[in-house]
């Protein structure tokens, strides 16, 4: 199951909208622009906006725990992102 983290703190389950796979076009909407792909060593992906800085997105502080969790960096996700399946992504 995938999962939407909103900067709000929600988190929503999704499925593809044709069941399969993520397409470009939607993960853009999710994102709210350009993605960028943050391969994660547990066979999923995190997709976040690759301009959210500096389009000065909100911070998304659940976003940002999961990756200082997974890769112990010191960065921020900023917007909305995905977290899925690998496959799960066209």
């Amino acid at each position: 199951m995938a999962q939407i983290i909103k900067t709000n703190g929600e988190i929503i389950d999704v499925e593809p909208k044709n069941g399969k796979d993520f397409k470009l076009e939607e993960l853009q909407a999710i994102v709210d622009g350009y993605i960028e792909v943050v391969w994660m060593p547990n066979g999923k992906i995190m997709v976040v906006n690759e301009d959210g800085k500096s389009r000065e997105l909100e911070t998304n502080i659940e976003a940002t725990r999961i990756y200082y969790n997974v890769f112990g960096y010191t960065d921020i996700i900023a917007g909305d992102v995905l977290i899925c399946d690998v496959n799960q992504v066209e």
